[in-house]
């Protein structure tokens, strides 16, 4: 398994990405992710109680026509969540005109059934379903192989960069492929992060062990990244599996070799988006180890990379270990500050319920990269979890103190 260069989708896909006038800057707002043979599927949802449309129109979709899925229409500017009857209907024939514009351009057998449909942006503000018709047609003619950056820019908010993952799996000199967009730069918080994001393989699965994998690889990634502590009507994660490889993902160890890389997609733009989050500067990675459970250390790691005053003092690269400490102690869980070490980088700051004669400077210095690394042992047993978060800066509130203007 490598990382390499993203030559182009798995076999068998096609994406494109254009500007339907969505959004008011007129950047690119629509997403066309087409197979030209039908998918197994699987996904995971937001865990919001307040769900958006297009979560309730894939969630009845899905039950029904998991081994079916043909295509993912995706538009950013507009959430079409608390938009009640009128949302459902929206999404309904958003998935309809993108079946006709298909089937019309090259032929292709596509469902109303068959086409996912996600949404991003502002809540409570209905698609503008004119521009979502018109965009149709120009994204289906812009279908290509190449196609997956622009697909990815085109789900993009507030993010700054396009967000892509990819990687390649050599079994018996064959190869399949797994590549993944994303998008979310803030309400990013388990569960699920705040995300849009869609992962292809040209490998064969079926839909049942695909949602068991995409589950964990979640729970390695999506759910171990924080900016904010805020979680969305619209997160979704869906992926698709063509089998154009003509690589069937059946023995024990092509199930453990597809995880693996399943989860090193997840986890690459999960980082993605940490370091992505808004107003950020820094990628922070929290490693809690010494922890009774895997359980414990995610909710200990979860509490300190949703702290504010952790993040505002990452931003201001003030070592500021007590926030950290007292964090873990209000996490819930049942951790001893006697048994703690804490360590910035490779500086020891903390042991023993005291801190150590470190020097300020070193540990200073250490906080004051790109990517940060802290490291919280709790003393307590042998498990561990990694989140990754990052800071908050004077522009998060410029960012979202203004989003809908």
């Amino acid at each position: 398994m490598s990382n390499i260069t993203l030559p182009h989708l798995p076999d068998g896909f096609r994406a494109a990405g254009i500007a339907a006038h969505i959004k008011k800057n007129g950047q690119p707002d629509l997403a066309l992710i087409v197979s030209d043979r039908d998918c197994r599927a699987a996904a995971v949802f937001t865990t919001n109680k307040v769900k958006a449309a297009p979560v309730l129109h894939d969630q009845a979709m899905l039950a029904e026509h998991a081994d079916h899925v043909r295509a993912v229409i995706i538009n950013s500017g507009c959430a079409n969540a608390c938009t009640g009857a009128q949302g459902l209907q929206d999404c309904s024939e958003t998935a309809r005109h993108a079946a006709e514009s298909l089937r019309g351009a090259g032929g292709q057998r596509v469902d109303d059934s068959q086409v996912f449909v996600m949404s991003t942006g502002v809540i409570g503000v209905n698609l503008p379903m004119d521009r979502i018709r018109t965009g149709m047609t120009a994204a289906v003619e812009s279908l290509n192989a190449d196609g997956l950056e622009h697909a990815a820019r085109a789900i993009m908010t507030t993010d700054t960069v396009p967000k892509i993952a990819y990687t390649e799996v050599v079994t018996d000199a064959c190869a399949y492929r797994i590549a993944g967009i994303a998008k979310g730069s803030g309400m990013i918080h388990p569960n699920m992060a705040t995300l849009l994001s869609v992962v292809m393989t040209d490998a064969a699965i079926n839909s049942r062990e695909l949602k068991e994998m995409l589950v964990r690889a979640a729970g390695q990634s999506f759910n171990r990244i924080s900016v904010d502590g805020d979680t969305s009507t619209n997160d979704t994660l869906l992926a698709l599996a063509n089998g154009a490889s003509g690589i069937a993902v059946e023995s024990e160890e092509s199930r453990r070799q597809f995880q693996a890389a399943l989860t090193e997609v997840c986890i690459d733009l999960a980082k993605q988006m940490a370091r992505d989050g808004e107003g950020a500067t820094k990628l922070i990675t929290l490693e809690i180890t010494g922890a009774p459970s895997s359980h414990a250390a995610e909710i200990v790691g979860r509490t300190i990379a949703k702290s504010p005053l952790v993040k505002t003092a990452f931003y201001g690269e003030d070592a500021n270990w007590g926030r950290i400490i007292a964090a873990a102690g209000y996490s819930g869980e049942d951790v001893d500050p006697e048994r703690m070490s804490l360590w910035f980088g490779p500086v020891l700051v903390f042991e023993k319920g005291m801190p150590t004669k470190y020097s300020e400077e070193q540990a200073t210095r250490a906080i004051q990269t790109r990517d940060v690394a802290v490291r919280l042992d709790l003393g307590l047993g042998d498990a561990s979890a990694t989140i990754w978060t990052c800071d908050l800066s004077h522009d998060y509130v410029t960012i979202n103190g203004r989003y809908r203007t």
